[in-house]
């Protein structure tokens, strides 16, 4: 059974997510649809390629990802579908997938599929949905799309390191508050080197020693450890971090690792 992901802003209120699940179906009724979120902030694309870099690798190869942010019609924008390490990506061609992927994805096509007029406001139900339809039934890229070179380039604000020290900053704040910050494990240990750190953070508060789980110290106190998206974390044990702590997106920590 093919799989389509789905990754909106579109949100749950309204009827436009329900449209899209529809629109898929129509065209492929045995399709598995699974919602990635549609809670993404409207047209945050740096928001959306985090959520979709940390989850698509979960999915078996073959799957179709269906990506809708800031995906309205625009002259200066296009659509296109491309393969990553067999997965397929359905979007608009918005600096998304720049931040999606470390590396350029094999094979791009932008998409020539005829578009009914009457969606440009919304060509995720018309043609956005015909190419992952397709993908998802066996097509090849070149069947829907014609090839291209290159892909519109976005960039991310990247960790400063000076000597013994990594400024990073707040990129993601998930559903239990827990802070994800912008330093990654491998970062991290290339300039630790096995010493002692100090990550501070709201001037005052800092945190001295990383942990393996939320669970290793009692409930309340704050702790920082690398998550499932190997991504420095700053969390509390059952309770909510980013209000407690102060801390919100495009906050500054530092940490100083000590001789």
């Amino acid at each position: 059974m093919a799989i389509i992901t789905l990754t909106t802003d579109l949100g749950s209120k309204d009827f436009y997510q329900a449209a899209l699940k529809g629109s898929i179906l129509s065209i492929l009724p045995t399709a598995n649809i699974v919602d990635v979120t549609h809670e993404v902030p409207s047209f945050n694309i740096s928001h959306a390629a985090f959520v979709l870099k940390n989850v698509y690798p979960y999915f078996p190869k073959g799957t179709v990802h269906l990506i809708g942010i800031d995906s309205v019609f625009s002259e200066n924008t296009k659509y296109i579908a491309l393969r990553h390490k067999d997965h397929f990506f359905v979007g608009a061609d918005n600096g998304i997938f720049s931040l999606l992927f470390n590396e350029k994805p094999e094979e791009i096509v932008e998409l020539n599929i005829m578009q009914d007029l009457k969606y440009l406001h919304f060509p995720l139900v018309d043609i956005f949905v015909k190419a992952a339809t397709q993908l998802a039934k066996g097509a090849k890229l070149r069947d829907i799309g014609v090839p291209t070179e290159s892909i519109e380039e976005r960039m991310l604000l990247n960790p400063v390191i000076e000597r013994d020290i990594i400024r990073g900053s707040v990129i993601y704040i998930d559903t239990f508050c827990n802070v994800i910050t912008n330093i990654t494990k491998d970062l991290f240990t290339k300039i630790q080197r096995n010493r002692d750190f100090t990550l501070y953070f709201r001037k005052s508060e800092t945190i001295t020693q990383l942990s393996w789980h939320y669970n290793e110290v009692p409930e309340g106190e704050k702790l920082c450890l690398f998550g499932i998206s190997n991504h420095l974390e700053i969390a509390i044990n059952k309770g909510k971090a980013s209000g407690l702590l102060g801390l919100h997106l495009n906050d500054i920590i530092r940490i100083e690792f000590h001789p």
